[in-house]
């Protein structure tokens, strides 16, 4: 989004900098922006850690950028600037952008921009990257992680690993953590190799007490806990857990107020092309972060009280049984590279939603394909075969006596209906969830 804000002009530009907080003045934004990039590059200097930032964009072959916003990219936000053919070669645009961030993030990142998201339409494609890996300065020993309950909520738990930092025994030289509590929460930081980076915790003291804690979270509140903490001898209790998440950020931005960066006639992207033609049609957000014994894992890519401060002489043990908040932060600059909740430490596919049946029917030379209407959640995708990786949004094109066409869907009321014209080859039809 900084990286797409360099080439904003207008109403554009005051909406983004005002939802996201961005300083108006882009230059200098820009380059602060760029040499915060250099700091957390330099973090992982040190072998405990390993931290990748990565950004690129795609431009359309022929299409012209300006040189000032082309600049930009590349010295500030060490942009790779690539040429895809958008218009006639979508799809292998598409995966190439998604084999680009499937690199940056060790795999951990794949499939970013869905099937469908690029068209003949598209012009300019930017992407960002970022992974971590980083190794406790103080590992857990997996002898002590031990299968406990781990409540979801008052009146559900699951069993899950907890893993488990002792305190030292009488007359040894413990481990001390910055740690402080208030009345409804602790905060615990638990530093990666010689504490560059570092995951600070908030545990709600209530079970359902998340959304509470959520609240509260702001700059100023992370600032005044951060501010009260102090090392801290404390036993830790720690679920293991893998995590991710996808987020469509289109419809989440327009109702905070980046609406015309999404419409067409209202976006001022001057700054990239010098014209007024382009907008934004898609954003896309994945996360993914894995805790262990050792450290933690995470990657993600993109297509933000009152407590009590001091040394408690007995603090309760920090046993994070129950849902919690974490961040990854950067030490040194204040900067936080990811922010998720933890809700359920065990993690496990989703139940299938039961989705809408196809069916098929014939009348007078004419194939039809139906399936219940409204059907919002779902799109109409087709492919030569079963293989699995050739799948692709139904295109809509007029009757040609070569091959299949079609006029477009239709509804009656109860079935979206697609009539189709076929020759003599094999093409089947398939609905996937967005």
């Amino acid at each position: 989004m900084a990286m797409i804000y360099a080439g904003v002009r207008g109403n554009t530009e005051a909406q983004m900098s005002q939802v996201l907080g961005f300083d108006t003045n882009q230059q200098q934004f820009a380059l602060t922006f760029g040499q915060l990039q250099s700091q957390l590059q330099a973090d992982q200097q040190t072998n405990a850690i390993e931290l990748n930032i990565a950004n690129a964009l795609w431009t359309q072959a022929g299409f012209p950028l300006l040189p000032a916003f082309l600049q930009t990219a590349a010295n500030q936000y060490q942009a790779s600037v690539n040429q895809a053919d958008f218009v006639a070669n979508p799809e292998p645009a598409r995966q190439a952008i998604n084999t680009w961030v499937e690199q940056e993030t060790q795999n951990k990142i794949q499939n970013i921009v869905p099937a469908g998201a690029i068209d003949a339409a598209t012009r300019v494609v930017l992407a960002s990257a970022v992974y971590f890996k980083g190794a406790w300065t103080y590992t857990f020993e997996e002898t002590n992680t031990s299968i406990q309950p781990f409540y979801l909520s008052s009146t559900n738990q699951v069993e899950a690993p907890l893993m488990h930092q002792p305190l030292a025994n009488p007359g040894q030289v413990g481990r001390e953590f910055k740690y402080t509590q208030a009345d409804d929460f602790q905060a615990l930081e638990l530093p990666y190799g010689t504490n560059q980076i570092s995951m600070l915790l908030l545990l709600p003291a209530r079970i359902d007490g998340l959304e509470h804690l959520e609240r509260q979270l702001s700059p100023s509140f992370l600032s005044n806990v951060l501010a009260r903490m102090a090392p801290q001898e404390i036993e830790i209790f720690l679920p293991r857990f893998t995590n991710d998440s996808f987020f469509d950020l289109k419809a989440t931005l327009t109702k905070m107020g980046i609406s015309d960066a999404f419409a067409t006639g209202l976006a001022d992207f001057s700054g990239m092309d010098g014209r007024h033609d382009l907008f934004l049609s898609f954003l896309f957000h994945k996360a993914w972060v894995q805790v262990d014994e050792a450290g933690t894992e995470a990657a993600a890519a993109t297509a933000g009280g009152g407590a009590t401060s001091g040394r408690s002489p007995n603090p309760p043990p920090f046993r994070a049984d129950h849902p919690f908040v974490f961040f990854i932060r950067d030490t040194q600059t204040g900067n936080l590279l990811f922010m998720g909740r933890l809700t359920s430490p065990n993690q496990s596919p989703p139940a299938p939603v039961p989705g809408p049946r196809l069916a098929l029917t014939q009348s007078k030379g004419t194939l039809t394909v139906s399936w219940p209407y409204p059907s919002s959640p779902w799109d109409l995708e087709q492919s030569p075969d079963l293989s699995g990786t050739n799948w692709t949004p139904v295109i809509y094109r007029g009757p040609l006596a070569t091959e299949w066409s079609f006029t477009g869907i239709s509804t009656d009321g109860t079935n979206n209906l697609l009539p189709i014209f076929a020759p003599a080859r094999n093409l089947f039809f398939r609905l996937r969830p967005r």
